[in-house]
């Protein structure tokens, strides 16, 4: 096993591309700007997968699957929609190959009647099928959500952050008020927010997205910010406010109990696996992966520590039993005793995959009646009572979690600035980066001239924002909040 990673002070970029690499969670592919995930990343995807799902159901929501191609012609009817995915849409033109000679052409004489796009969110699609299920208001809210892929072609691409296919889920909501819909906007926003603080451990800045951040086609995108290790933002999570834009653009209508005709009212939201980005960013370190307990695939490893292949039946004697009572107070547990590598290449491998904890037995450890643990996030080992060992895993697992939650908010509080000035602004950007509180005027053309010089954009206006009368840094005209400003993913 090839293990060296490249520091994250050398080169933070290389760091992230090598964990993702060596830590098996995805590879390149054949297709240019696409990502192979591997088993181990697809199972931790799995993890993140199966607990949003659970929260989405348990707040009423269903699943359902939607068509992969979308006409054309959908993405017209909604100006801002169309307008804001256009040089991101992949066409499919044609629908048959044919021979010509030794290779294969597209058959000129296939051209579809209408283009069809792949899928670059499905908007315009789910509208267009709404229009068929309301019919009144007996059949609202209607709270669908769907697992799929998406492609938006991207030039430069990063795996998990930045592809031109990624996974996703898209929920798409009906409403029949506008408070209604508002309220499902921010329900889902709490929870984005809920996953990323209790199981990624990650804290996030929850907040609306200025007019020109705003998802196309929506009155309002809210979203949850995240501060990665080299100080810039990562938008984690979007939960969109549609009023009645595609409603109007589709014609979904519904008889009210008034007996009147109205125009539904529309939410979107969505997570992807740039969480998974996410999660390697917030949280790795020199050595590679470190995964929060909740989400690790693996919670814990156990290795045999032996010279002599005869030693090993006796230390399998004395591990099937602490495995099985892990296993009954549902931990994760992998019990690594085979012998293609040493002990040690074990120790390096688990470590490059962020297994939280890893336990190891040998021959003394058994006469001494004790177990090494070692816990991945901070590399401290300790040698406990096997009669203990359940209660104290059971117990570091939960420390782990919580530890990891308050480290990063600990660097989230510490690269939060305050600044009054366009000069104090930029010098914070150069030297410290993160997240930069600072008056704004609200004018797009103030945004654009800041990104423009900068390469910050505002995050976000923080939900918990407290009125505050100043100036705006570049402008100088008045401003009655801070806003949240970052260079960012």
């Amino acid at each position: 096993m090839s293990k060296v990673i490249t520091p994250k002070e050398q080169d933070y970029s290389q760091w992230y591309n090598d964990i993702v690499l060596k830590a098996g969670l995805a590879d390149y592919s054949a297709v240019r700007g696409c990502m192979v995930i591997k088993p181990y990343g697809f199972a931790i995807w799995e993890r993140m997968q199966s607990i949003l799902d659970g929260m989405f159901k348990a707040t009423g929501h269903s699943n359902a699957y939607f068509p992969l191609f979308i006409p054309k012609s959908f993405f017209s009817k909604e100006a801002a929609h169309v307008e804001g995915f256009a040089k991101e849409c992949a066409v499919v033109t044609h629908y048959r190959l044919k021979k010509k000679g030794d290779e294969l052409v597209v058959d000129e004489d296939a051209r579809l009647d209408e283009e069809l796009i792949v899928r670059p969110t499905s908007e315009t699609i789910i509208w267009n099928t709404y229009k068929g299920w309301i019919q009144s208001y007996r059949d609202l809210p209607l709270l669908i959500n769907q697992w799929a892929n998406v492609v938006r072609w991207e030039m430069r691409t990063r795996l998990f952050l930045r592809t031109s296919e990624f996974l996703w889920q898209e929920g798409h909501t009906a409403h029949s008020t506008r408070e209604e819909a508002v309220a499902e906007t921010l329900k889902i926003l709490d929870i984005y927010s809920n996953f990323a603080q209790e199981w990624m451990s990650m804290p996030v800045i929850k907040g609306t997205k200025t007019e020109n951040e705003r998802f196309a086609g929506a009155v309002e995108t809210y979203c949850i910010e995240a501060l990665m290790q080299d100080g810039k933002a990562l938008q984690a999570g979007t939960s969109h406010f549609l009023g009645q834009n595609f409603a109007k653009a589709f014609d979904v209508t519904f008889l009210t109990k008034e007996g009147t005709t109205e125009h539904v009212w529309a939410t979107s939201w969505g997570v992807s696996t740039r969480l998974m980005g996410a999660l390697i960013m917030q949280h790795s370190d020199n050595e590679g992966l470190v995964l929060p307990p909740l989400l690790a695939p693996i919670q814990v490893v156990i290795v045999p520590i032996y010279r002599e292949f005869e030693q090993l039946a006796k230390i399998n004697e004395a591990i099937q039993p602490i495995k099985k009572d892990l296993e009954s107070a549902g931990i994760r547990v992998k019990y690594d005793n085979d012998d293609k590598h040493s002990p040690g290449w074990k120790f390096a491998e688990y470590e490059l995959k962020g297994i939280p904890i890893r336990l190891g037995m040998g021959p003394r450890d058994i006469e001494n009646g004790t177990i090494e643990v070692a816990r991945r996030d901070t590399r401290q080992k300790q040698n406990i009572k096997i009669s203990q060992i359940i209660e104290y895993v059971t117990g570091l697992l939960n420390d782990i979690q919580s530890a990891l939650y308050k480290k990063a908010l600990t660097f989230q509080t510490g690269n939060t600035n305050r600044v009054d000035n366009y000069t104090e602004f930029k010098e914070v950007l150069d030297k410290k980066g993160g997240f930069v509180l600072a008056h704004w005027d609200g004018t797009i053309q103030t945004e654009e001239k800041i990104k423009e010089e900068t390469k910050a954009t505002i995050r976000c206006i923080p939900l918990n924002n407290l009125k505050e009368e100043g100036k705006c840094i570049y402008s100088g005209k008045p401003s009655a909040q801070r806003v949240i400003f970052a260079k960012a993913y």
